[in-house]
């Protein structure tokens, strides 16, 4: 059921002593208990008034006893009448009439909410699973509908005597602070679970810091996380995790922050964008096959063969992603390399990506960092599904896992002091709950 404030419905006023539909009205307990009250209410609001023969014996009032008028007027006050209010779920095949046949209501009413554009825009697209409270008077004719968009939003339809009406109900979201952080005992998923994070937030976390530590081979026991992130509540009921505010990495003793700014972009405590020009790795892969060396033997000819890359083994179909912003100035298939990309970010940078399943980009075509542009596979001549990746360096091949990637630009000089406060309070409050989980284990 929805909350009180999304019980709100547009009022008319009563007509003919009747009582709105579906507006709360403070009644007495003298109304609906045998026991009167000891005191009878203020005689200014006609809504609060008692019948003479329910009010209280005149030597039990603190007040004095109503008048013959207030007795007169509180007379004629008809009780509420009462609705007729159900919940129906969407079932498999329903349709919105399908659903109104099985409340008792008719095509026209069906044709009535329809006509109004958010009703129709919603309702007309109800999915299994979704709940509807009709609510119908004691004649059998349609009151007002409550639909749940979501968690914090809600579709009202009501009907009165002046047709339909519909409004868009939405919770006001509160946002509250969390802390976790965990020192990585076996691997990293492992202590992100333990801390409580869910797999979304682990690996937002570890794309934060993905820039400046391989989370599949740079990562060692006793290296420590810990962030402070958002939940999201309504009505004090959680909604979802928001995002990360404030983060710090420890990696084999060297210490990263991060700090979420205002326009979304995640800085160093010192205001340097965690963002590289380029990814450290273009794949999710669960571990690296064969590392870049110049002196290696080939694996399918036995014969002293520079490997100028790094092969990262995944399950085929694994996504592939442009390493940095550039132009690919070839896509295409051979029999060594199979289906591969070629991307050119700038005179001095390109990267190459080979034995793709599939090729998602074109020669000539410009790509964003982090897009996909292709799938792991094994084509060409591969002894097993990987991905061959490439960074070239003016010209010269480079071990992609090794070699300083540039820098993106720092926080804008204007937003500098402002980043700054944020910062310091920031970095501040996670070091506040470090210490305090420390003294609680």
């Amino acid at each position: 059921m929805p909350s009180d404030d999304v019980q709100a419905s547009k009022q008319t006023s009563a007509v003919d002593g009747e009582y709105d539909v579906n507006k709360r009205y403070n009644v007495p307990l003298a109304f609906r208990e045998p026991t009167p009250p000891s005191a009878s209410l203020s005689s200014s609001d006609p809504a609060q008034r008692k019948r003479p023969e329910q009010l209280a014996p005149a030597a039990t009032q603190t007040n004095t006893p109503a008048t013959e008028e207030t007795a007169t007027t509180v007379s004629n006050v008809p009780a509420a009448p009462k609705l007729n209010e159900k919940h129906f779920q969407v079932k498999s095949g329903d349709t919105l009439a399908a659903l109104f046949e099985r409340a008792g209501l008719t095509a026209k009413d069906v044709y009535d909410v329809t006509q109004l554009p958010k009703a129709k825009k919603n309702l007309l697209k109800i999915m299994p699973g979704d709940d509807l409270v009709i609510a119908k008077d004691k004649n059998g004719k349609l009151v007002q509908l409550t639909y749940h968009l979501d968690k914090i939003t809600t579709l009202i339809v009501s009907n009165d005597e002046n047709g339909y009406t519909e409004q868009i109900v939405t919770k006001k979201v509160e946002a509250r602070k969390k802390f976790a952080g965990a020192t990585i005992k076996n691997n990293f998923w492992n202590a992100g679970v333990n801390a409580g994070l869910t797999p979304n937030q682990i690996m937002q976390l570890a794309t934060i810091f993905g820039w400046d530590v391989d989370f599949a081979l740079d990562l060692r026991k006793g290296d420590q996380f810990s962030m402070i992130f958002e939940e999201e509540y309504a009505d004090g009921k959680f909604l979802k995790n928001g995002n990360i505010l404030a983060a710090e990495f420890i990696n084999q003793g060297d210490r990263y922050t991060a700090v979420r700014y205002k326009d979304g972009t995640y800085y160093s405590e010192e205001g340097r964008s965690m963002r590289k020009a380029f990814l450290r790795s273009p794949v999710d892969f669960k571990y690296v096959s064969s590392s870049f060396n110049p002196r290696r033997l080939h694996p399918v000819t036995g014969q002293v063969r520079a490997h100028r890359g790094v092969d990262y083994v995944a399950a085929v179909g694994t996504p592939i992603k442009a390493a940095g912003n550039g132009r690919v100035i070839k896509s295409s298939y051979n029999q060594y390399n199979g289906n591969y990309v070629f991307i050119k970010h700038n005179d001095t940078y390109t990267t190459k990506y080979l034995h793709l399943t599939k090729r998602k980009v074109k020669t000539g075509q410009s790509v964003k960092q982090g897009q996909i542009i292709g799938t792991l596979g094994s084509t060409g001549r591969v002894t097993g599904p990987h991905l061959h990746y490439e960074f070239i360096v003016n010209g010269v091949h480079r071990n992609p896992r090794t070699i300083k990637l540039p820098k993106s630009d720092p926080i804008a000089k204007k937003e500098k002091a402002q980043f700054a406060k944020l910062s310091q309070s920031m970095m501040a409050e996670l070091e506040h709950n470090k210490q305090v989980q420390i003294a609680a284990q």
